[in-house]
């Protein structure tokens, strides 16, 4: 195989709440005022990652993989999924607010949808003035309150809201119902999965006039009724890979970039970088690759040896 790191086409997506800051906040090529994602790196059925530079361009990740599974993976990577690519990256563009919505654990998702679960983490980028997510409950629930404000309309009246920054963390297991707050772009980190509960989306209705699914009745069982502890406080020391979450899925480490690193890995895992400010240099032997702010690239297992240099703050994930 030849080895270097690879970009791919990004994935776009309308959707009602989106807006366009991806394309001025991250220079992402949208051409529509209600883009809400980037898909970064995905396996997702009907929408597989195409390889945008290099010698693979044009090639799917799941040809890559199917061809060189310990190269692309990495061994240990590899022998816990086989060939199927783990993890999903986005960006998002919270124009307004999400629904309110949660994600089903891997055995209920298998079951009902042959799919992962979905646990995820969010990075936050940017956030307008008083900008808001919505994370678990105030207090422990119950399927009866739960049912009862939803139906009066009030589910938000028990669910616990929080106030972010650029840097914030939360990481959401599996059950934890949630939604992002209008006026936030994230970085988000996810189980292969597109499998979705939505609950309550506020009424609103597309350009047609339609409202949108609602999942009430499969939510119910899903949920996590305890309260949570989603938010993550972390190191930033400079220069070294500072762990946010290390869970069975995937670990993510910021790097605070500023000057020049050299990076040593094991064959174990593939690794991501997702640059989440800022600008540096990846250097292999005598080639420098270049990233800014909004790109993602995929480090390929077999590559063990390279140095990043610049100012950046960086998000690194692999399997552990």
């Amino acid at each position: 195989m030849k080895l270097y790191p690879l970009q791919f086409e990004p994935i776009l997506k309308e959707r009602i709440w989106g807006g366009t800051k991806l394309k001025t906040y991250l220079n992402k090529p949208i051409s529509s005022n209600i883009t809400g994602e980037s898909w970064e790196i995905s396996t997702v059925e009907n929408d597989v990652s195409i390889v945008a530079n290099g010698f693979y361009k044009g090639k799917s990740i799941n040809e890559l993989i199917n061809e060189f599974p310990d190269e692309i993976l990495g061994t240990k990577a590899y022998k816990k999924f086989g060939k199927q690519f783990p993890l999903l990256f986005k960006y998002l563009d919270a124009r307004e607010d999400l629904s309110i919505q949660l994600h089903p654990n891997d055995e209920l998702a298998k079951k009902r949808h042959n799919s992962f679960g979905k646990t995820e983490m969010w990075y936050v980028m940017q956030a307008d003035e008083n900008a808001r997510l919505i994370v678990g409950f105030k207090e422990k629930s119950t399927p009866e309150e739960y049912l009862k404000h939803l139906n009066n309309k009030t589910i938000v009246d028990i669910l616990d809201t929080k106030k972010v920054k650029q840097g914030d963390v939360f990481f959401l297991e599996t059950g934890t119902i949630h939604a992002i707050g209008a006026g936030i772009v994230v970085a988000e980190i996810q189980q292969t999965s597109d499998v979705t509960y939505r609950v309550y989306d506020f009424d609103r209705v597309d350009a047609n006039g339609n409202t949108r699914e609602l999942h009430i009745d499969l939510a119910l069982e899903a949920i996590n009724y305890e309260t949570v502890d989603a938010q993550k406080y972390y190191s930033k020391n400079e220069n070294l890979s500072n762990t946010i979450v290390d869970c069975r899925y995937f670990t993510t480490n910021f790097i605070p970039l500023n000057g020049a690193v050299k990076v040593n890995k094991n064959q174990n895992s593939f690794t991501v970088y997702m640059c989440v400010d800022g600008s540096f240099e990846l250097k292999i032997n005598t080639e420098i690759f270049y990233y800014q702010k909004g790109d993602t690239v995929l480090i390929p297992a077999a590559l063990t040896n390279f140095e990043l240099s610049g100012s950046a703050s960086i998000l690194e994930i692999y399997i552990s």
